[in-house]
């Protein structure tokens, strides 16, 4: 499985991601949310997007750890990957069919959507 994972870029950006390393994803409040996270496994890919005026899928990371044991606050560590080449805009995003049925298009407000290989590769360029 892997996942993307959307973040205000004036509180974090994926460049904070870059610079730093390694985080600990944290600030997830919505329930299903919660649950994608907590599901999240060591070595799973991840693509970082930033909202607010951006809108874009920006760069691509990887769960290093992950502890699942308190549901209401799983910790996940992450590592960043690279920026991706040719960075996918929601507008892009809500085109394609590959995201019909995907909750990042469904259900806007949630800041952990999982994604399917075929989602991942395209948004990636993988």
């Amino acid at each position: 499985m892997h996942y993307l994972l959307k973040t205000e870029p004036e509180t974090y950006s994926f460049s904070d991601l870059e610079r730093e390393g390694e985080t600990v994803w944290d600030g997830v409040t919505n329930p299903v949310a919660l649950k994608f996270l907590g599901n999240m496994k060591p070595g799973e890919k991840l693509v970082v997007y930033h909202t607010g005026d951006e809108r874009t899928a920006v760069g691509t990371a990887i769960v290093v750890s992950a502890d699942p044991d308190n549901p209401k606050s799983p910790v996940v560590r992450i590592k960043a990957g690279s920026k991706i080449k040719t960075p996918r805009t929601l507008s892009e995003i809500k085109s394609n069919k590959l995201f019909a049925d995907s909750p990042l298009v469904r259900q806007g407000r949630l800041s952990v959507v999982p994604l399917n290989e075929a989602q991942y590769a395209w948004l990636t360029g993988e």
